[in-house]
C-alpha cells in the first residue's frame, strides 16, 4: 500500500531530548497530589524558563482542559520559541464515554464512514489549537487508535492534509495507553511511513519489552521515537520505597502487587551504573532509553507524591531539565536490558491471537501479515 503524499520534510524547531507532557501534576491522569490550577500552570512555566522547549497535550485530557491550561501557561512566551505537540484521536465531541475504555475512537464505525474522517480530523485539531492559543501544532500525533487507525489509508491521507493546509508541521502516532501494538506499529511504519516522522511508546529500563523490538522498524522508516513513562511510574525518581501507600484512586494503585518492591530491587542493580556516570538515576533511565536506535526524546511524568518527605515537584522539572542527550554504549544498554528484562511479564494490547474478532477499540484479531512481521522481527505470538 502506498500514498501519493508529500515526502516527510525536516521543517521546524528542533526537538531537544526532554518533553513535558500535560499528564504530569495529577489533574488529567491521577498520579500522587493533584495540583490546583494555578499550581499547574506555574510547573509548565517553570519548565519552559528551566529550558524545556517541547510541550505535549492530548485533546481528551479533561475534555479539552489540559490544552486550555497549557494555553494560558504558554501564551506569556513566543510561540517561535518552543514545540507544540498535540494528539487527537478520542471522540468526545459526538461519541459517549464508556466508562473505563474511555471515549470511543473517532474510527468508530458507529459514528462516521471512513470517507468523514478527514473533516473530523480538521475539526479536532482546530479546536484543539484554539484552546492552546496557537495556530499550528509542530507535530501532531494519531492519539491511541483503532485497528482502523494503524490500517486504513483514509486516516493518513486525512493526518497529511493537515499538513498540507498548516494545522501542523509533523506527523506521529501515539499507542496506547496501555502495553504493546508492537507489529501494528510496525506494520503501519511500512504502509504509512513516508508521513509518519515521530510516535511516542513505553520504555524505561523495567520495560524494554515490547517496545524495542520496533525500534529497529522506526529506525529503517525513518521515525524519530519520544518515549514516556521512562520514570517507571516514578520508580527512577528514587522517592517510593517498599510498603509505599499510595493515596485512594492513585492509577498506580492498580499495578499489580509488589512492583515497587520489584523496582526497589532493581534501582539497586543500576545504581552503580548511574554513579559511575554521575547521574541521578532519572538522568540513567533518560540517558538508557536515548541510547537506543530512534530514540529522540524522553518524557518523564512529574508527579507530585503524597506522604512526609515528599520531593517537591519543582525539584523534579528542576533537575529533568537539566538532562542533556547523553548516550551509553551498546554493551551498557544490553546489560541493563538482561536486568531489567520483562518479556512476556503481561498480555500486549493490539493485535493478539487470544481474539478471533474485535471486541475492544484496543484489541483486534492477529492477521497474516502482522504474522509475518512478527516473524522477521522475532517477536512472539504468544502474549
Amino acid at each position: 500500500m502506498t500514498l501519493d503524499l508529500e515526502k516527510k520534510g525536516e521543517s521546524g524547531v528542533q526537538f531537544g531530548p526532554v518533553a513535558y507532557g500535560t499528564w504530569s501534576g495529577g489533574r488529567f491522569m491521577h498520579f500522587g497530589e493533584t495540583l490546583s490550577e494555578a499550581e499547574y500552570i506555574d510547573c509548565i512555566r517553570q519548565a519552559f524558563e528551566e529550558g524545556i522547549r517541547t510541550f505535549i497535550t492530548s485533546d481528551v485530557y479533561g475534555k479539552g482542559q489540559a490544552d486550555l491550561l497549557l494555553g494560558q501557561a504558554l501564551c506569556q512566551f513566543p510561540r517561535d520559541s518552543y514545540n507544540l505537540v498535540g494528539m487527537v484521536g478520542h471522540d468526545f465531541y459526538f461519541g459517549n464515554r464508556k466508562g473505563n475504555a474511555g471515549y470511543p475512537r473517532f474510527t468508530d464505525p458507529e459514528l462516521r464512514s471512513p470517507d468523514q474522517f478527514d473533516d473530523f480530523l480538521e475539526l479536532a485539531a482546530t479546536k484543539s489549537l484554539k484552546r492552546c492559543q496557537s495556530d499550528h501544532f509542530d507535530l501532531l500525533l494519531l492519539h491511541n487508535p483503532d485497528e482502523l487507525g494503524y490500517t486504513r489509508e483514509e486516516v493518513w491521507t486525512g493526518m497529511n492534509d493537515l499538513k498540507k493546509i498548516g494545522i501542523t508541521r509533523k506527523l506521529g502516532i501515539a499507542p496506547g495507553p496501555a502495553n504493546g501494538f508492537t507489529l501494528d506499529l510496525i506494520h503501519c511504519y511500512e504502509n504509512f511511513g513516508e508521513v509518519i516522522d515521530w510516535s511516542m511508546v513505553i520504555l524505561n529500563p523495567l520495560e524494554p519489552w515490547p517496545a524495542n523490538i520496533g525500534l529497529p522498524a522506526a529506525k529503517q522508516h525513518g521515525v524519530k521515537i519520544m518515549t514516556r513513562v521512562v520514570d517507571h511510574g516514578g520508580i527512577f525518581n528514587d522517592e517510593l520505597k517498599p510498603g509505599h501507600e499510595f493515596r485512594e484512586g492513585d492509577h498506580r494503585s492498580y499495578r499489580p502487587a509488589g512492583w515497587v518492591e520489584r523496582g526497589c530491587e532493581f534501582v539497586e542493580k543500576i545504581r552503580p551504573l548511574a554513579e559511575s556516570h554521575g547521574l541521578s538515576l532519572l538522568e540513567y533511565a533518560a540517558a538508557w532509553n536515548l541510547s537506543h536506535p530512534a530514540v529522540e526524546c524522553v518524557i518523564p511524568t512529574f508527579i507530585q507524591e503524597n506522604g512526609d518527605g515528599a520531593i517537591p515537584i519543582r525539584e523534579k522539572i528542576r533537575s529533568v531539565a537539566r538532562l542533556t542527550d547523553c548516550r551509553l554504549s551498546p554493551e551498557e544498554v544490553e546489560k541493563v536490558r538482561q536486568i531489567g528484562d520483562n518479556t512476556g511479564c503481561m498480555p500486549l494490547k493490539g493485535a493478539s491471537t487470544r481474539h478471533a474478532k474485535s471486541e475492544r477499540c484496543d484489541e483486534w484479531p492477529m492477521r497474516p501479515e502482522l504474522i509475518e512481521i512478527a516473524e522477521r522481527y522475532g517477536h512472539a505470538l504468544d502474549w
